[in-house]
């Protein structure tokens, strides 16, 4: 029998407690979501690997600061959310145009059609304060609950709630033309 791996919990004891592998194997777990959670929020992938970067280089340093009180998993959720937040922040300052990402699925039948979708999706996304946009993404793209998703944003799980309806609504009404041309 196999032995059990170590709980995130654990590794982070033991990052804290001087193993040189053990935040390497956390963040070997979490990166990919945490990566989905920020290219999804930011719409850029260089953007998103950074952003993903410095959340796990804050986590690692700030160790000492866990609590315990959420599981590390949430806790890297959300060191991941305000390096996104402070990314779009930082964007507001100093606009550039975005470029978009060309590569289409292998298998769609009409690459030209999935593109505009995916484009006038992201834009639609863009479009939301940064609240709405952040809720949307953890709850509808990455399927986190609501109690986890409030968890990660440090708010109530009404406001998660709230936000994710208004960010709804609002994506329905921008994105009303993609049902039309269906």
């Amino acid at each position: 029998m196999l032995p059990a791996a170590p709980t995130d919990e654990e590794l982070l004891a033991a990052h804290r407690a001087g193993d040189p592998e053990a935040f390497g194997l956390i963040a070997c777990r979490h990166a990919e979501g945490m990566w989905g959670v920020a290219v999804r929020t930011l719409h850029h992938h260089e953007d998103a690997a950074d952003a993903v970067q410095e959340a796990l280089i804050s986590a690692m340093r700030r160790a000492s600061t866990y609590r315990g009180e959420a599981p590390v998993r949430t806790w890297l959720y959300r060191i991941v959310v305000n390096a996104c937040i402070d990314r779009i922040r930082v964007e507001r300052r100093r606009p550039t145009v975005p470029l978009f990402d060309t590569d289409t699925p292998a298998g769609r039948s009409d690459p030209a059609t999935e593109l505009a979708t995916r484009m006038a999706v992201g834009d639609a996304l863009t479009a939301l304060p940064e609240e709405q946009r952040m809720a949307v993404v953890l709850v509808d793209v990455q399927g986190w609950s609501v109690a986890e998703a409030a968890e990660i944003m440090a708010v109530p799980i009404g406001t998660v709630k709230s936000r994710c309806a208004r960010g709804r609504l609002r994506l329905a009404a921008l994105l009303g033309h993609l049902r039309e041309e269906q």
